[in-house]
């Protein structure tokens, strides 16, 4: 919910339910403007609703205040994005070494450069984001969602400043790490290919939750 130009209530998401067993793979789609990425931005507790819970594990994750939402993410999620997110001071090592740095996990470095060679970059881990093409940034950002072996990834567009093929190849390679972690998998994208390799997808149209499994469905045979 947020304020209009001229001072009015704006409803961003309503009467929005659903939820998500553990290890399953899910799209959340829509057109642009009906309220995906704020869907995922309160799934990770990153906006705060004006109304209504999320909860992840039976606790109302807007029950903690920020900092404790802050650990719970720390704790359980990896998050991909649509523009990589890469410090671009850091080696590609050191990016993927930061979340278990700040997890306080001993050996970092190994870990770090065992999920960098797991997406093909191991002879890459001295290059900063810069040097990097986009397809490997975002195998990076793979490296680095994967390496605290989270319990849910939140993924938003991680194909959408990616050609079709370079896109094909980071769809297998996240199925692939998804598949070995059996991480809860919630992804916002326009990428028909990526949502159709998700179990279930959820449609969104102006705010409103549809029965996207249905829709594609009914697509199918038309």
């Amino acid at each position: 919910m947020g304020e209009g130009a001229r001072g009015e209530t704006l409803h961003i998401l309503a009467d929005v339910g659903f939820g998500v067993n553990a290890g399953e793979t899910v799209a959340i789609v829509g057109s642009s403007g009906s309220g995906k990425s704020t869907l995922l931005g309160l799934i990770a507790g990153l906006d705060t609703p004006s109304s209504g819970r999320v909860r992840i594990d039976g606790g109302d994750l807007f029950a903690l205040d920020e900092d404790g939402r802050a650990a719970l993410r720390g704790r359980m999620m990896g998050f991909v994005f649509q523009s990589f997110q890469l410090l671009p001071g850091l080696t590609a090592l050191e990016n993927v070494m930061l979340p278990l740095e700040l997890a306080g996990v001993a050996d970092a470095r190994a870990r770090a450069r065992e999920q960098l060679a797991r997406v093909g970059l191991d002879a890459r881990a001295g290059h900063r984001p810069g040097q990097l093409s986009g397809g490997e940034q975002q195998r990076v950002a793979l490296a680095r969602a994967f390496a605290v072996s989270p319990r849910i990834l939140l993924a938003d567009e991680p194909t959408g400043n990616l050609d079709a093929r370079t896109g094909a190849q980071i769809i297998e390679l996240m199925f692939e790490l998804n598949r070995d972690q059996g991480a809860t998998l919630i992804v916002v994208t326009h990428d028909v290919a990526l949502a159709r390799h998700c179990g279930r997808q959820l449609r969104l149209e102006a705010g409103r939750l549809l029965d996207g499994d249905a829709l594609m469905a009914a697509e199918a045979t038309s």
